[in-house]
């Protein structure tokens, strides 16, 4: 029986229940991943449950949320997971490495595995063709002793992409076009697959951002083929062997289905106070803003960075803006800095975090 990717990956981690939407599964997790924001509670919730080692294949604890030591409270919790990670066997990453989804990305995902973050934008690693979740600690620390996750098992809308992106197009409007479909709790229950033509007209981390706010969708997860152009990712991180070609069956079904002209998508905004009051960017064009960020989990690429630089390079932000940028990881930034990006970015008067 043909079988979509999301089935196919399901299937090979379930080790209890069946796949049928709505009943309760169980999944084998390959990868878990923490935060500092979350990860000093589930490290403690580890710890309490009396295992030697880490029983997962590998586990990640990432200091990206609380980096401002105002007081002893963030340094004295970053100190503890520090020394909870080396004694555990869990990869620490210090604070300045980057943000968890995009540093996990570059140095850890790899495409067909499962992954349990205590973060909710864990499915951004659908850019590496990884089942990813987020949840709650201590779902996360059970995972990481070598428990299965339980869950309800996903129905999966199979959206297929035509065609590719305009000029001054992006993921990120890929994935408002979805929210002004579909709203904030539109997805719950539901992984989304994209297939179809138009994926081989999306980067690594187009596929990154899109996944990372299927979130904002109520989604359980997103997952995206790999394809040569998950190989051209991973071979730029020196990791080509972490390959293989993963994608849905000819003729499967899927639960649900909707299409996605790329070339028909226009630059979209979310407006306050929900990621689901989709507005298209003429519609507020003009509209005095006080505070601008670039970059941070769902938009710290290269492409975006380099996009704002060459913006903004010979001009200047208004004196009274404030304009931060944040880069997704160390990497990125290295990269617009060789790029001769980051000179640009300071004399615009921006702030780098």
């Amino acid at each position: 029986m043909a079988k979509n990717l999301t089935q196919k990956i399901l299937a090979a981690h379930v080790v209890d229940g069946e796949l049928t939407p709505g009943e309760e599964i169980a999944l084998r997790i390959d990868h878990t991943l923490l935060q500092d924001a979350t990860g000093t509670m589930a490290m403690l919730e580890f710890e309490a449950l009396g295992i030697d080692r880490v029983e997962v294949e590998l586990a990640a604890q990432y200091v990206d949320h609380n980096l401002l030591q105002t007081d002893f409270k963030n340094a004295d919790d970053h100190r503890y997971l520090r020394t909870a990670c080396a004694h555990y066997g869990v990869h620490y990453s210090e604070p300045g490495n980057g943000i968890s989804h995009i540093v996990h990305m570059e140095r850890f995902g790899r495409p067909g595995l499962t992954m349990l973050g205590a973060d909710s934008h864990t499915p951004g690693a659908a850019g590496v063709s990884m089942l990813a979740i987020g949840a709650g600690g201590m779902d996360v620390s059970l995972a990481m002793a070598g428990h299965p996750y339980y869950l309800p098992c996903p129905a999966v809308l199979g959206i297929k992409l035509h065609n590719r992106l305009s000029d001054w197009v992006s993921a990120k409007d890929v994935i408002l076009e979805l929210l002004r479909r579909y709203d904030v709790k539109g997805c719950i229950g539901k992984v989304i697959e994209y297939y179809g033509p138009g994926v081989k007209n999306l980067s690594a981390t187009d596929r990154m951002t899109i996944g990372n706010m299927g979130t904002e969708l109520g989604a359980t997860s997103t997952v995206f083929p790999s394809d040569q152009r998950t190989r051209q990712w991973l071979a730029a991180q020196q990791r080509e062997e972490d390959w293989q070609e993963l994608h849905a069956d000819p003729g499967c079904s899927y639960d649900e289905y909707a299409e996605i002209d790329l070339a028909l998508v226009e630059p979209l905004i979310a407006c306050p106070t929900s990621p689901g009051n989709i507005k298209q960017l003429k519609e507020v064009a003009g509209t005095k803003v006080d505070q601008v960020i670039v970059g941070s989990s769902v938009n710290g690429s290269y492409r975006d960075l380099m996009v704002a630089a060459r913006m903004v390079k010979g001009k200047h932000a208004a004196h009274d803006l404030s304009f931060h940028v944040n880069p997704g990881s160390r990497q990125v930034l290295e990269n617009v800095a060789d790029s001769g990006e980051v000179m640009p970015l300071l004399l615009a008067g921006t702030r780098i975090h």
